[in-house]
């Protein structure tokens, strides 16, 4: 006998009510917060997640995360959700220039910034001067390699003590799945997911585990689970750097003040290493120090990031290969900003990227004559006492993207350039689209049109209408022409730089 309509009513009200009460009572408490660099007010909530996943009685992690809701009075359903690079960096942390990048992201979605577990407030896994307000270090302790493996040992083992110390679960897949309970808590049935560099791998992760919820998906600068980070440093590397030699010598300004800059830089490199007198960046404090080749090695590929600071390079280059230092380690320098927490650094690449399939981990040692396995045997050196997780091999798998899916390479990037973003573009097959900004370095997401691009691509109403949307403009970004120091310049055009402010 089926109730009168009357009754059918005061039931579904009845209904209604109680799953609300329900919802109230598991939705998150979001609190109003402050972010650094973020004007307006945010949104703070937390939740509790198992250390391991295996045992999700066991000892308990405390997740953070934030939420700057849409501007919009009709907002739309499906979030963004930004996820950091590194690996190690915090969501959080990044809000500020992030939120102001995809200010017209905003407008109608809510933008959600999790800190990845061993991050920012989420368990934090950080080690002695890891972030960028920390006290100057002495230039010779910075450059000397064993004494930085050491203070990594020692604070490997104070990590270890922390109740949440257990370094096997910091992995991508773990951490994917706390994003997930973030998304499944604040009621999105689908979010759109946005990462750079390490970012990527957790947008491709995140896919893989979690389809169904993936609206759009973004990846600039990607590195792929198989990548195996440490082996792939040098051939990009210096891949990158030869591409800076041949800007050089194509330009005929460069061509003319630095006419043999290959020779000179192979020169510099042949008398490491050398002792030298420098400067400090911080404190100004002049020290000598021993600079190795590695040492070089790594300011040189600080600078390959970025496109205008790589601009410094082939001055900085000519006026070390006669000694005289300062540009290149002011170069180097403004590398900084947010920090890496590198106990979720190591975590993570020790795991991933160490215990990435063998065929992955040969390094063509020949196509990188200057930078060769530097970078990677200090890896190796680290890892061989960090703790490791063993990851299923569906890890390191490449599947369809189950959405549209956005690729961004920069042609003049150093660490994940458009090889890697090809390849997964390949992988990820018809509802991938690869977008190359030809003389962009690591990050493209910021360059130029590319803002617009990407506000497009997540606001098309189709998958079909947001792979086709048009992308030309990154063509037209020059590459920035090779920096004359002032001492250089004609005295007219010295004088008018020097009195513009």
């Amino acid at each position: 006998m089926y109730p009168a309509p009357a009754m059918r009513l005061r039931l579904t009200l009845i209904t209604t009510i109680l799953m609300s009460c329900a919802q109230a009572q598991s939705a998150p408490a979001l609190v109003p917060c402050q972010l650094k660099g973020v004007e307006s007010a945010a949104q703070c909530g937390t939740l509790q997640r198992p250390l391991d996943p295996a045992q999700p009685q066991g000892p308990q992690i405390e997740l953070h995360y934030a939420v700057l809701p849409a501007l919009s009075r009709r907002p739309l359903p499906d979030p963004v959700f930004f996820f950091a690079g590194g690996p190690g960096q915090s969501a959080m942390e990044l809000a500020g220039p992030l939120s102001r990048m995809f200010a017209r992201l905003g407008q109608r979605r809510a933008l959600v910034f999790v800190d990845q577990r061993g991050t920012g407030r989420s368990a934090p896994l950080a080690c002695e001067g890891d972030q960028a307000n920390a006290p100057a270090r002495p230039l010779a302790e910075m450059v000397d390699t064993d004494a930085a493996l050491a203070r990594l040992g020692q604070c490997r083992a104070a990590l270890q003590r922390l109740p949440h110390g257990d370094l096997r679960h910091y992995t991508t897949p773990v951490a994917m799945a706390d994003a997930d309970a973030v998304r499944a808590a604040l009621g999105a049935a689908r979010i759109n997911i946005v990462g750079a560099s390490y970012g990527t791998r957790a947008v491709l992760d995140y896919m893989r585990q979690f389809p169904q919820h993936v609206r759009r998906a973004v990846l600039d600068g990607v590195a792929p689970p198989d990548m195996a980070l440490p082996q792939s440093f040098g051939p990009d590397n210096q891949a990158a750097l030869d591409a800076l030699f041949a800007a050089c010598e194509a330009e005929p300004g460069c061509r003319a003040r630095h006419p043999s800059l290959r020779a000179q830089w192979q020169a510099l490199l042949a008398g490491l290493p050398r002792q030298v007198l420098l400067a400090h960046p911080l404190t100004g404090v002049e020290e000598r120090v021993s600079l190795s080749r590695d040492g070089v090695l790594g300011m040189v590929r600080s600078a390959l990031y970025v496109p205008a600071m790589a601009a410094g390079l082939p001055a900085a280059l000519a006026a070390a290969a006669q000694g005289r230092w300062a540009g290149l380690l002011g170069l180097a320098s403004q590398m900084g900003g947010v920090g890496v927490y590198s106990g979720m650094h190591f975590s993570v690449v020790c795991s991933e990227d160490l215990g990435a399939p063998a065929a992955q981990q040969a390094a063509p040692a020949a196509s990188a004559p200057d930078f060769g396995g530097s970078f990677a045997t200090v890896y190796q050196r680290v890892c061989q006492g960090w703790p490791r997780a063993a990851l299923a091999p569906a890890f390191y798998t490449l599947a369809p993207a189950p959405a549209a899916a956005l690729v961004l390479s920069g042609g003049a990037d150093p660490v994940t350039p458009p090889r890697h973003g090809a390849r997964v573009a390949a992988a990820l097959g018809p509802k991938a689209r690869h977008v190359v900004v030809p003389q962009a370095g690591h990050g493209v997401m910021g360059q130029g049109c590319m803002r617009d691009v990407l506000y497009r691509f997540i606001s098309a109403d189709s998958d079909e209408q947001a792979l086709a949307e048009d992308a030309a403009c990154v063509r037209d970004i020059p590459r920035p022409p090779a920096a004359v120091p002032l001492a250089l310049r004609p005295a007219s055009a010295a004088a008018s730089a020097g009195g513009a402010r």
